[in-house]
């Protein structure tokens, strides 16, 4: 009896610990099954603030978390225009990220922001508006440094061209940000459309309105530049600028000219916003002083001075400042290869006519601006 309560004792003992491996099996097989499908990421995390934290370090982490987030998807409605508006971008959005799409998502009500882990959409608090040809694109690649600012790759066009669309399919096309972070987007043609302002304040009047100028001849010589460079057959430049070249009257309707119109584009603006709300940056300086023009944009948009000269460098070859290289790139990061090209030779007595053309609209523009950028 003894010899076989032993073994009965023994059994049960040896049972009882196949049953606990059994149950421990399980518990880890769950678990992993549970972290496969996404649903530990609702496990609370915490969220560390820059205060103790280096600023570039924060950005290189953030920017490894957008490259492992899986793409959003177009809706099916979507898909053909956003295919358009790619065709249809102007030249001086070169994409660096992908355009922005409307992901399949349950929409909210009541300007509610649609949420997740990794943070909410919410309409830009900030827009850089124009101009075309000014320096658009490098203000946005030396903002995107700035650990608190996120932005649309690409120009979302809305005030313009797909207003219809309605501002829920707009804020769709926005980047997910954080408490802290800000929304923006750039869309250059915004300040020469004449129904844009009035849309903008129909979203947030408190808007704040970025203007990228650049000396008016020198911009229309760009822009014509790069029209040139998609169309070889273009007129040259003197028969499109002036009207007839005995009289040498230029030719308004010309949208290489037209943009250049600085005054006449912001009287526009100004009866929707107050001047306040706009920065107007320098798109000389922001070649010759990169850092010195991001200080002022950093300071207008609330944010703390991060981007500076330890971020740029001069590169000869291209004629512009580069982004030193990032940690964790192979090499330096430039705009690409349709920014800094060689502009046409255009006739010395064309563009002096241009200069006198242009002079009382960049004195009133200077008026206007509360600020002299000595084009003249």
């Amino acid at each position: 009896m003894g010899c076989s309560g032993c073994r009965v004792r023994f059994n049960f003992g040896k049972a009882l610990s196949r049953v606990s491996v059994f149950f421990t099996m399980v518990l880890i097989f769950t678990y992993f099954i549970y972290c496969l499908t996404g649903l530990c990421e609702s496990v609370p995390r915490t969220l560390y603030r820059q205060q103790n934290y280096d600023y570039d370090i924060l950005n290189y982490h953030r920017r490894i978390l957008d490259d492992l987030r899986q793409p959003a998807r177009l809706l099916p409605d979507d898909a053909q225009a956003h295919r358009n508006r790619n065709r249809t971008a102007s030249a001086d959005s070169e994409q660096v990220d992908t355009p922005g799409q409307v992901p399949q998502e349950s929409p909210e009500t009541n300007g509610i922001p649609v949420s997740n882990t990794f943070g909410s959409k919410r309409f830009p608090q900030a827009i850089i508006i124009g101009v075309k040809k000014g320096g658009t694109r490098a203000l946005l690649e030396f903002l995107r440094i700035h650990p608190d600012v996120r932005a649309v790759g690409a120009e979302p066009h809305f005030f313009d061209r797909f207003y219809d669309r309605g501002l829920e399919w707009y804020r769709n096309l926005m980047p997910r940000t954080l408490d802290g972070q800000i929304t923006m987007e750039k869309t250059p043609s915004y300040f020469v459309t004449k129904e844009a302002p009035s849309r903008v304040c129909t979203m947030n009047c408190q808007t704040k309105l970025i203007v990228v100028v650049r000396d008016p001849v020198t911009r229309a010589v760009s822009d014509y530049t790069q029209t040139l460079s998609k169309n070889p057959g273009l007129p040259s430049f003197q028969s499109l600028a002036l009207k007839n070249s005995s009289t040498g009257l230029i030719d308004t309707t010309w949208s290489a000219v037209r943009i250049g119109l600085y005054a006449k584009h912001l009287e526009n603006w100004l009866q929707h916003f107050p001047l306040s709300n706009f920065l107007f940056v320098s798109g000389e300086r922001l070649v010759s002083d990169p850092a010195g023009e991001m200080g002022r944009v950093q300071d207008f948009l609330g944010l703390k001075r991060v981007v500076s000269d330890k971020h740029f460098y001069f590169n000869q070859t291209k004629g512009f400042p580069c982004l030193k290289k990032p940690e964790g790139s192979s090499r330096p990061r430039c705009l690409g290869k349709s920014k800094g090209r060689p502009h046409p030779q255009i006739p010395s007595e064309v563009l002096q006519r241009l200069r006198d053309f242009y002079r009382p609209f960049n004195h009133r523009f200077y008026q206007m601006s509360g600020q002299d950028f000595g084009w003249d």
